[in-house]
């Protein structure tokens, strides 16, 4: 009983900690989830490459899976990536969806519109098991759709719905991620909270279609709510679309033409850390 998915990263459109809404957008980089399930007994998962990372995630999307679908399987999953973990590209809520398919496909169980589990379904397994590990504060509803579905989402994470799907986006994407790691669940909420209003302000914009603006405010505002430094994205807003900082961060995303991405690229390199040039991604997460 072997089952094997992939699911995308996302940048941040707008991060869901100050009012409970929440907005992404998939980007062309995976992790993929490999399953194998038998008998009766616990799940053991792996991360390739990071024999020491917390692995409880994953294993609880199978557990979560196999409780609803299967009949007490135990088994392993291993899940590689090439999306930075802990850097706000949704390196959670990709490899969530991507166990999630996998242990779905293991036991025969067909995703899609009108079958016994759609899409969304999944995402919400996958959800569902972040909050029960406690990896995430909202529950990242507005990162694990955009994943599952593509394209952008627009979410309320207090009531797990989807408001908005954007699948008309084609954007040149550039990422620069620091050296330095920031888990989501230590982020400071009561700060976060500061900055509902400018949030509010977004969700309206982004309900629009001014999701490139939306994106630029949310950053500004995120990045003084975090005490991230805003130099990253003044370095960028003279010529690009859109620039935010990802989730929690550490990871800035901007969005304009392929020459002006590699020129902020010359920029952003000076500070350190890791470039990578994308595009957003519109299928989601898939079955392989």
């Amino acid at each position: 009983m072997k089952g094997c998915a992939r699911a995308p990263g996302a940048g941040t459109i707008l991060n869901a900690l100050a009012n409970g809404y929440g907005s992404a957008f998939a980007v062309d980089i995976y992790t993929t989830a490999e399953v194998a399930l038998q008998g009766a007994g616990e799940v053991v998962g792996e991360i390739e490459g990071a024999p020491n990372a917390d692995t409880s995630l994953i294993e609880k999307c199978v557990e979560i899976v196999v409780d609803r679908f299967g009949n007490g399987e135990g088994g392993n999953v291993i899940t590689k990536s090439e999306i930075p973990i802990a850097s706000g590209l949704k390196s959670s809520s990709a490899a969530a969806n991507a166990t999630v398919l996998a242990s779905l496909d293991a036991l025969s169980i067909c995703v899609g519109e009108g079958e016994e589990v759609t899409k969304l379904d999944a995402a919400l397994i996958g959800v569902q098991a972040a909050r029960e590990v406690g990896v995430t504060i909202t529950g990242a509803f507005d990162d694990s759709s955009a994943s599952m579905i593509g394209g952008l989402t627009l979410t309320n994470n207090s009531e797990d719905t989807l408001l908005k799907h954007e699948e008309s986006i084609d954007w040149d994407v550039l990422i620069w991620t620091p050296e330095e790691k920031f888990y989501s669940a230590e982020a400071d909420v009561n700060r976060c909270s500061f900055v509902s209003g400018v949030a509010d302000i977004i969700v309206e914009m982004v309900k629009e279609g001014r999701y490139l603006d939306a994106m630029t405010m949310n950053g500004l505002a995120f990045c003084a709510a975090l005490e991230y430094s805003a130099e990253p994205m003044l370095e960028a807003l003279p010529t690009v679309d859109g620039v935010s900082l990802s989730g929690t961060g550490p990871s800035m995303t901007a969005i304009g033409s392929e020459k002006i991405l590699k020129e902020l690229e010359n920029t952003w390199k000076e500070r350190g850390g890791n470039t990578m040039h994308t595009k957003t991604q519109i299928g989601g997460a898939s079955i392989i």
